[in-house]
C-alpha cells in the first residue's frame, strides 16, 4: 500500500500539468483560509465567539462558513448566497420550461445560467449581510453604527462572497476538482481542530467514557458507509449488434452502463442545509421586533428549528430526499442515453430500443436513487441521533460534514487519477 502511494506521489511530481494544478488549488485554499481570519470592523469578536459556542444553530452555520462567521471575517457569508442562488434557479427550472431547456443544454446555454446565478448572488449576499448585522445588533455585539458604517460592512461581506465564488471558479478551471465543493471542504476541515479542542475541553463528567468509544465506532462506520455508497453502482448490461463493413465484422461486444446509487453526490446535503437554516435565521432576526405577536412567533420558530429538535431533523431529512431525486433528474438523462445507444447500435438485452429503454432506465434510476436518498437523509440527521445515544452535546459537524469531506476527497482523487492516466497515454503516444 505504501509503495502504491509513493508511486502515485512520484507520478504527480513528475507530471508538470498535474503538479501545477495541485499547487494552484493549494494556493487558492490557503488564500481562502487566510482571508477567513481577516475580521471586518465594528464587532466584539470575543462576545461573538462566546455567542456561537453557546448556540448550536449559529455554531452549525459557522461550520459551513469555515469559521469565518465566528471570526466575522470579510468572507463571513461564505458561499451560502451562491448556493441559495443555485437552488433558486434549479427550482425555477421546474416552473419555467425555457430555463429547464437551458439547464439540460450545454455550452452557451449553461454558461448563461451560471451568469444569472452569479448576478442573483449579489443581492442575496447583501440581504444576508443585513440579516446577520441585525442579529448581532440584537445580541449587543455591534455598537452604534451609522448608515455609512452599515453600507461599508454590507459591501465588504458581499464582496467577500463574490471573491470566494470567483476563487471557486478559478479552482474548477485551473485546479483540481470542483472549486465550490473544495472551498466548503476546506472550511469544514479548517474547523476540525477547533471542534476537537471544544470536545476535549468540554467533556461532560456525567457522560460514560464508553460513549466516546461508541462515538468513535459510529464515526468509523459512517465513513465506511459513505465510501461504500459513493462507490456502489448498478451495472446495466449493454449489447452491441454485429455489423459488417468492407468484409470486416464490427461490434458484437458486451459492456455495461454503470448507474451510481448516489448520482447527486453532496449537492442535496448542501442545498438542504442552506434551506433548513433559513427559518432559524428568520426567527433570530425577527425575535426582537416591536410587534409582540410577530416576536413571539419568531422566537417560537427559532426554537422549533434548532438542530436538536424533531421538526428540524424531519424537515432536513425530507429536503435531502427531495433534492436527491430532483438533482438526479437534472444530471441523469435517460432519453439522451437511449438515443445514444440506438445510434451506436447498442441495446439492453430484453428491452426494445427507444421509449421502452427510457422507461427501463427511469425505473432502475428511481429504485437505486431511493436507497441513495434515504442514506443521505440518515447521514444528515445522524448528529441528533448520536447525541441521544451518547449524551455528548457538542457534535455539530456530524454526518453532513463527514459526507462532504469524504465525497470531495474521493472525487478529487478520481480526477487526479484520470489526469495521470491521460498523461500516461499521451506519453505513450508520443513515444
Amino acid at each position: 500500500m505504501l509503495e502504491k502511494v509513493q508511486k502515485v506521489i512520484r507520478a504527480i511530481v513528475s507530471t508538470p500539468d498535474v503538479r501545477r494544478r495541485i499547487l494552484f488549488t493549494a494556493a487558492m485554499l490557503g488564500a481562502f483560509r487566510f482571508a477567513a481570519h481577516i475580521p471586518a470592523a465594528g464587532v466584539d469578536l470575543q462576545g461573538l465567539r462566546s455567542l456561537f459556542s453557546s448556540n448550536q444553530f449559529l455554531n452549525l452555520l459557522d461550520i459551513f462558513s469555515g469559521g469565518s462567521l465566528a471570526n466575522f471575517s470579510i468572507m463571513a457569508l461564505g458561499l451560502n448566497p451562491y448556493i441559495n442562488s443555485s437552488i433558486i434557479f434549479q427550482l425555477l427550472g421546474i416552473v419555467f420550461p425555457k430555463i429547464e431547456e437551458m439547464q439540460k443544454e450545454g455550452g452557451y446555454a449553461r454558461e448563461k445560467i451560471n451568469q444569472y446565478t452569479r448576478l442573483l448572488t449579489v443581492p442575496l449576499a447583501a440581504l444576508q449581510s443585513l440579516g446577520i448585522l441585525a442579529i448581532l445588533k440584537q445580541a449587543g455585539l455591534v455598537g452604534v453604527l451609522g448608515p455609512l458604517d452599515i453600507i461599508y460592512l454590507i459591501i465588504t461581506m458581499t464582496a467577500g462572497t463574490i471573491v470566494l465564488m470567483w476563487m471557486g471558479e478559478l479552482i474548477t478551471e485551473h485546479g483540481i476538482g470542483n472549486g465550490i465543493s473544495l472551498l466548503i471542504f476546506a472550511g469544514i476541515v479548517g474547523r476540525l481542530p477547533v471542534i476537537f479542542f471544544q470536545t476535549s475541553t468540554g467533556i461532560q463528567t456525567a457522560v460514560n467514557p464508553l460513549n466516546y468509544v461508541i462515538l468513535a465506532g459510529l464515526t468509523f462506520a459512517v465513513i465506511v458507509a459513505i465510501v461504500f455508497t459513493n462507490e456502489a453502482s448498478r451495472n446495466i448490461t449493454v449489447q452491441y449488434a454485429k455489423r459488417i463493413r468492407a468484409g470486416r465484422v464490427f461490434g458484437g461486444e458486451s459492456t455495461h452502463l454503470p448507474l451510481r446509487i448516489n448520482q447527486a453526490g453532496v449537492i442535496p446535503i448542501i442545498f438542504a442545509v442552506s434551506l433548513v437554516l433559513i427559518p432559524g435565521m428568520l426567527g433570530q432576526f425577527l425575535g426582537q421586533t416591536p410587534n409582540a405577536q410577530l416576536a413571539d412567533f419568531a422566537r417560537s420558530l427559532a426554537a422549533t428549528f434548532q438542530p436538536t429538535t424533531v421538526t428540524y431533523n424531519l424537515v432536513y431529512f425530507v429536503l435531502v430526499v427531495g433534492f436527491t431525486y430532483f438533482y438526479t433528474a437534472v444530471v441523469f438523462n435517460p432519453p439522451k442515453i437511449a438515443e445514444d445507444l440506438r445510434k451506436s447500435g447498442g441495446f439492453i438485452p430484453g428491452i426494445r430500443p427507444g421509449e421502452p429503454t427510457v422507461e427501463y432506465l427511469n425505473h432502475i434510476s428511481n429504485r437505486i436513487t431511493l436507497f441513495g436518498a434515504l442514506f443521505l437523509g440518515a447521514i444528515a440527521v445522524m448528529p441528533s441521533v448520536a447525541q441521544q445515544i451518547t449524551g455528548i452535546n457538542n457534535l455539530t459537524i456530524g454526518g453532513t460534514g463527514m459526507l462532504i469531506v469524504v465525497s470531495v476527497v474521493l472525487e478529487t482523487v478520481k480526477q487526479v487519477e484520470s489526469m495521470l492516466v491521460m498523461r500516461s497515454y499521451e506519453g505513450f503516444l508520443e513515444k
